[in-house]
């Protein structure tokens, strides 16, 4: 039977017979550093991509050449444009394809008893 070297708690079950010495878990989580949290990222106030373009113009003046300063042209552009991206389509969820497939199957059932109707009229027009 073993004590905890930290908190002198007794261990009973969980260590094996030829071991040493004992720390239990609470004072090994006890001895690990609290991580703190990571800086959230800053926005530079570009688009995203920008580094990429051949040429970008910032608002302020400054040209880039394919994410790379260029000082000797600063000033000397208009600022780069950027199109806004297209937003996908939402995908519809499960209720909503049922409604829709109830709506077609309605339509098509609808459209076979009109053919119906008109097959037996007319087979009633030529007798």
């Amino acid at each position: 039977m073993l004590r905890c070297l930290k908190c002198q708690q007794v261990a009973i079950d969980r260590v094996s017979s030829t071991a040493h010495s004992y720390i239990c878990s609470s004072c090994v989580t006890r001895m690990i550093p609290f991580e703190e949290d990571k800086p959230k990222r800053v926005s530079s106030g570009r688009p995203s991509g920008w580094h990429f373009m051949k040429e970008f113009v910032d608002k302020d003046g400054k040209v880039f050449h394919k994410g790379v300063e260029q000082p000797k042209l600063f000033g000397t552009l208009p600022a780069t444009k950027v199109k806004p991206k297209k937003k996908p389509a939402k995908r519809r969820s499960k209720e909503q394809m049922l409604l829709d497939r109830q709506k077609e199957k309605k339509a098509a059932l609808r459209d076979a008893v009109k053919k119906q109707k008109d097959f037996i009229n007319h087979q009633l027009g030529d007798i």
